[in-house]
């Protein structure tokens, strides 16, 4: 999943409503929400509905707002995945609790034999390590901890996938004006993920001083 020639300034933050917890048991997609970062800006975003071949299930429903009314008109997975890819194609990704989206974007490209390139980095194992103090790293917490712009509007795929743009953005400044980084790379955050809490002020100045 390595790839050389990503554009190391850009990156998508995406989210995925589905019918339940792993597609290895037969769980599908039904919503997927992505926004593109370039240079810290939201300069694009893609939202859509996608009908899983099944019904969802009354928690489903009522946890994301979705109903099976809704997704009966939407298009299949295989037709939104196969524009998702297009959209991913050549950039790195970012979501909220990465092994969870990175599962489900991985099985519903595998369906239409598709693929994609780039990693993935985990907003949520950052946040652990830049905000320890937080009550919680979920996802609604730490926008309402950290005052991050949203509107209101939890658990659908385009808000969820804003709110963590916010929320990486926010965690690139913190570690700026903490350790002097003019710019932070994508590979730092994916290291800083799987860094040890204890050593992450020491990885941060020994990476600020290393990019200096």
């Amino acid at each position: 999943m390595k790839c050389t020639n990503l554009n190391a300034d850009t990156i998508i933050v995406l989210d995925f409503e589905t019918t339940g917890l792993s597609p290895d048991q037969g769980e599908r997609a039904i919503e997927i929400g992505a926004v593109k970062l370039v240079d810290g800006v939201i300069v694009d975003t893609f939202q859509q509905l996608m009908y899983p071949g099944k019904r969802i299930n009354y928690f489903i429903e009522s946890y994301t707002g979705i109903t099976n009314r809704m997704l009966k008109d939407a298009p299949p997975c295989a037709e939104v995945m196969s524009e998702f890819s297009h959209f991913i194609d050549g950039f790195n990704l970012v979501a909220h609790n990465a092994s969870f989206d990175s599962r489900f974007l991985e099985a519903e490209l595998r369906r239409i034999k598709r693929d994609h390139h780039g990693e993935f980095a985990c907003s949520m194992l950052i946040a652990r390590r830049i905000y320890p103090d937080a009550p919680n790293h979920k996802l609604g917490t730490l926008v309402s901890y950290k005052n991050l712009p949203n509107n209101g509007t939890f658990h659908r795929a385009l808000a969820d996938s804003q709110m963590t743009a916010h929320l990486w953005l926010a965690m690139i400044d913190e570690i700026k004006n903490s350790h002097a980084f003019d710019y932070v790379p994508f590979n730092v955050m994916q290291q800083l993920s799987r860094t040890a809490k204890t050593s992450v002020s020491d990885f941060l100045e020994s990476k600020a001083i290393s990019l200096r």
